[in-house]
């Protein structure tokens, strides 16, 4: 069953920064939203507050009416998020690294569901790597996969293409859209505004808030 993603009135604050401001939008199942803006924008911060890694100062996220609390609650909702700087365990392979979560949710079939994500990114060969063997490149591609591997409802990428050159950014921008015709909701952070070129609505932050460019 697909889910939409919605945040209503939210607000994330460290102190007396504000740094996500009364932001309020729903994406459906099977669309992409690209959220582009420069560092320091909040773009992260939103990621993280739909992910249910940090706690909002108000306002909500739900899945389709189902609150999101906590990180493990998204986690097991299928709330996936592919985190800036890759947030993978550097003395783990590639395989490895894929293979945590999906253990942990119990997926079947955790051989070839990593063999598919590694070859969908094209690193079939590097699976053996150490992550701190790879380029930084590779570690980003590494970590999409693993969030492909996922196959959440819900796709948050925090700037998946940063590291990336022009055919491997291509390549992760195909596999996201992919993600949301198999039916998840893809929201894309990102510091190049040419992204939301390709996606379903455009949406740009800035200390805080959020306007559109593209509805979607």
């Amino acid at each position: 069953m697909s889910m939409g993603i919605t945040a209503t009135g939210l607000t994330v604050a460290y102190g007396e920064l504000v740094a996500v401001a009364d932001v309020s939008f729903r994406v459906p199942p099977g669309f992409v939203l690209a959220v582009s803006g420069p560092s320091g924008a909040g773009k992260s911060s939103l990621l993280w507050a739909l992910a249910g890694a940090i706690a909002p100062r108000s306002g909500t996220v739900d899945l389709d009416g189902v609150p999101v609390v906590d990180r493990p609650g998204a986690s097991k909702q299928g709330v996936v998020l592919v985190p800036q700087g890759n947030g993978l365990a550097r003395v783990l392979t590639a395989r490895e690294n894929l293979a945590l979560p999906l253990i942990a949710e119990g997926k079947k079939d955790v051989d070839r569901v990593i063999d598919e994500a590694l070859a969908a990114v094209g690193l079939e060969e590097s699976g053996d790597h150490l992550v701190e063997e790879l380029s930084g490149g590779e570690q980003q591609r590494v970590a999409v996969a693993r969030g492909l591997a996922q196959q959440g409802h819900v796709v948050l990428a925090d700037e998946s293409t940063s590291e990336l050159d022009s055919t491997n950014r291509e390549r992760v921008l195909d596999l996201l859209r992919r993600e949301a015709e198999r039916g998840a909701a893809v929201i894309i952070a990102t510091h190049d505004p040419s992204v939301g070129a390709g996606a379903d609505g455009h949406a740009t932050m800035d200390e805080g808030r959020l306007s559109w460019e593209r509805r979607l």
